[in-house]
């Protein structure tokens, strides 16, 4: 199905041809592939390359373990604010960054390295075990 380019939200669809029970899910998913073609969510950043720039510092998602409930809301807030900031005619790039907190994921690399010691961590090495804690968090990424 192709679409005249009319809207950055999706094709445009002429009242002569609005269903009279519409597929939702299927139209849901024309939109979705529209967007990926038309490559969308880029376009929305590169047409503000010159506006101001709201930044907005991202951790990995799930940095120190498999995704639960408790993701919810700080999923919610981590799409509501950039994309109001987006409408706002603000650049917004979407990065993860690294603010990570320090204790779920030493508890990590302690977990995965079976020690239960400041001592064995001394022992080991600060930078070996400081590895160690950077690919536990990778492993969840």
């Amino acid at each position: 199905m192709t679409y005249p380019r009319t809207s950055a939200f999706g094709p445009a669809a002429s009242t002569s041809s609005v269903a009279a029970s519409p597929r939702f899910p299927e139209i849901e998913k024309d939109v979705l592939e529209f967007w990926k073609q038309d490559d969308t969510f880029r376009a929305s950043i590169a047409q503000r390359e010159d506006a101001d720039e709201w930044v907005f510092y991202d951790g990995p998602p799930f940095a120190n373990g498999l995704p639960h409930y408790g993701h919810l809301l700080t999923g919610y807030a981590k799409d509501l604010f950039p994309r109001f900031q987006t409408m706002r005619g603000k650049k917004v790039d979407r990065v993860f960054g690294w603010d990570t907190h320090g204790l779920p994921a030493e508890l990590e690399a302690m977990k995965q390295l079976g020690i239960t010691e400041k001592s064995e961590i001394e022992d080991m090495g600060i930078d070996v075990f400081n590895g160690k804690a950077r690919e536990s968090v990778l492993a969840y990424t």
